[in-house]
């Protein structure tokens, strides 16, 4: 069993700053990459950033250079730094984890989802 628990978002003004945080604790045996992805009304969940157990880092454009990913292999946490927010950010940020369980290899993970919210 394998659980996600996120935290961090809220609701901010345009040009502010949130930080969100992941922990994954269960059976884990190794994790490969934890991400985040995000999902607007209407719109098809997208990722936003992802981060490799060996520190590989890839961004959506539309958040290169104002989010900034991270990752506390230690303690299975995931940190993502957003600054410079803007009204189009605003989404149901899920916390996404690829990962090998004690069971099973490679399967993906995610958290129940936190809202950020940007006001302009």
């Amino acid at each position: 069993q394998v659980q996600l628990v996120e935290s961090g978002g809220g609701l901010v003004q345009a040009g502010g700053s949130l930080r969100l945080s992941c922990t994954a604790s269960g059976s884990i045996r190794s994790i490969i990459a934890m991400g985040w992805y995000r999902q607007a009304p209407g719109k098809q969940r997208e990722l936003v950033a992802r981060i490799t157990s060996s520190g590989s880092t890839n961004y959506a454009d539309s958040v290169k250079g104002r989010f900034a990913i991270s990752r506390d292999n230690a303690k299975n946490t995931v940190l993502m730094q957003m600054n410079s927010l803007k009204p189009e950010d605003t989404a149901v940020y899920y916390c996404n984890a690829e990962l090998s369980t004690w069971a099973i290899n490679k399967q993906n993970y995610w958290g129940q989802g936190t809202q950020v919210t940007v006001s302009s």
